[in-house]
């Protein structure tokens, strides 16, 4: 956009877009993005599932890659997977486009995954655990981008609630499969590879999705592809207008537009207004990873060391508090809108801390039970939170790559935290865990509560400069 003209334009675009009403169609683009994030989420929360299985079957025994050894080193390739996919290649959908790299990464992890069924050694499992978790980490990425930039300002918030939970829904879905399968051996082939197999079939999707789903006009103003944005902007205006019985749309409010820079610059993330809200959510994203997946991925784990049961009897137990994983961002959105997102983000790092701690001194499975779903809720709308708050902060030029780049520091975070609740465990017990994770909360709460800027209602233009 060189001209007064095109930026005329372009902010009629976005206006357009903005003004839509939460319709059928536009709950259905929602859904179809958030069910290409629920094969990504069954891909990486089955981490906590099948590493007892591959404990128990001597895969991960006398497996060592530096200071990471047996689970913790299958942890760390998932997660140091994800930091790669982040950190090095978030920028991708900035340059080449959403619904491109939505596409691909979804087929680098299905394919990476269905390699990863067919390995021997606790080597090779890590190492093409590795490689998925690359494409899942540019897939987080993309999606939230991407969902951030198609819905209208009005709604964000409950379309980034509606798509975790279509995505955690599948948690509970693997947990069952996990508890099924990981004492069998259907057709003479481990437990743990069937579970494997199954977060594959994403790839089945994707063509279908992909043919739905259009291109962020957003991002094809910011390349300069008016006449495309404009063409897409059209289409989806015409399906809600079917919706609305052919009612007339609301009239367009005047809205604000960004420059136009295909790439942006990787520095401007570090210089202002940008520069705080990076600091703040790189902060944010290294401690809140202890409580998320410090619980998450160590759950069956945690109340094994708790209780003394066997692995069975855990993951059964795992799978009960797994339900509650669809339910923290579903009520999430009777609030999504009405409450400003920083302090969501502080309410539900609270909740995690204080309900940790109270988990870590029972005793009595109902009670394991009831804390470990509060903290999964909490969890949930943490996650739910964060995802649309991040994408919120920064302009179109650089989104995915300001959302990889801080993102990134969560996956780093994760791989050493792997290594540490694993010899906190050993060492001070699951009280130690919880008391890792209150302290990393409360860091949550100031880097927040404290740096971050309120986005509820406004344009993602008028956020964003």
């Amino acid at each position: 956009m060189n001209d007064a003209r095109s930026e005329g334009r372009a902010a009629a675009i976005l206006a357009r877009l903005d003004r839509l009403p939460a319709t059928r169609h536009v709950w259905m683009l929602i859904t179809l993005l958030s069910l290409g994030g629920m094969f990504e989420f069954y891909d990486l929360f089955m981490t906590a599932y099948v590493v007892p299985s591959l404990v128990r079957a001597g895969l991960l025994k006398d497996v060592q890659v530096g200071i990471f050894a047996g689970p913790a080193l299958f942890v760390a390739a998932t997660f140091a997977g994800l930091f790669i996919g982040t950190f090095v290649f978030g920028y991708v959908a900035d340059r080449y486009g959403r619904r491109t790299i939505f596409t691909y990464s979804m087929l680098w992890y299905c394919a990476a995954t269905l390699i990863m069924a067919f390995q021997n050694t606790g080597l090779e499992i890590s190492l093409w655990r590795l490689i998925a978790g690359i494409g899942i980490g540019v897939e987080l990425v993309t999606i939230d981008t991407y969902l951030s930039e198609l819905v209208p300002k009005s709604l964000r918030g409950r379309a980034f609630a509606f798509n975790q939970t279509v995505q955690f829904a599948v948690v509970p879905v693997v947990a069952f499969i996990a508890y099924m399968l990981v004492d069998t051996k259907p057709f003479g082939l481990d437990g743990w590879r069937w579970v494997v197999l199954i977060g594959s079939v994403g790839a089945l999707f994707v063509w279908f999705i992909r043919r739905a789903v259009p291109e962020s006009p957003r991002w094809l103003i910011n390349h300069g592809r008016l006449d495309e944005a404009e063409a897409v902007t059209a289409e989806i205006e015409r399906r809600v207008t079917e919706d609305l019985g052919g009612a007339p749309l609301p009239a367009p409010a005047p809205h604000s537009v960004e420059k136009a820079d295909p790439m942006g610059r990787f520095g401007e993330i570090f210089e202002p207004p940008y520069r705080a809200r990076t600091i703040m959510l790189m902060v944010f994203q290294f401690f809140q990873t202890f409580g998320f997946y410090g619980f998450a991925a160590w759950v069956p784990t945690l109340i094994a060391q708790q209780t003394g049961i066997n692995l069975g009897s855990s993951l059964q137990y795992s799978f009960i508090i797994a339900i509650a994983n669809p339910f923290g961002p579903l009520l999430a959105m009777s609030f999504a809108d009405k409450i400003e997102r920083k302090w969501q983000l502080v309410g539900a790092a609270v909740g995690i801390g204080v309900f940790g701690v109270i988990f870590s001194y029972q005793s009595r499975m109902e009670l394991l039970i009831l804390f470990g779903v509060l903290i999964t809720l909490s969890n949930n709308v943490l996650s739910y939170s964060f995802h649309n708050y991040q994408t919120e902060l920064f302009p179109t030029r650089v989104r995915a790559r300001a959302v990889g780049f801080t993102y990134s520091f969560s996956r780093i975070s994760t791989v050493f935290a792997s290594y540490i609740i694993q010899n906190i465990l050993a060492v001070a017990g699951t009280k130690g865990v919880f008391g890792l994770i209150a302290f990393a909360m409360a860091m949550v709460v100031i880097s927040i509560g404290k740096f971050g800027p309120r986005t509820r209602e406004l344009e993602l233009e008028q956020i964003s400069t």
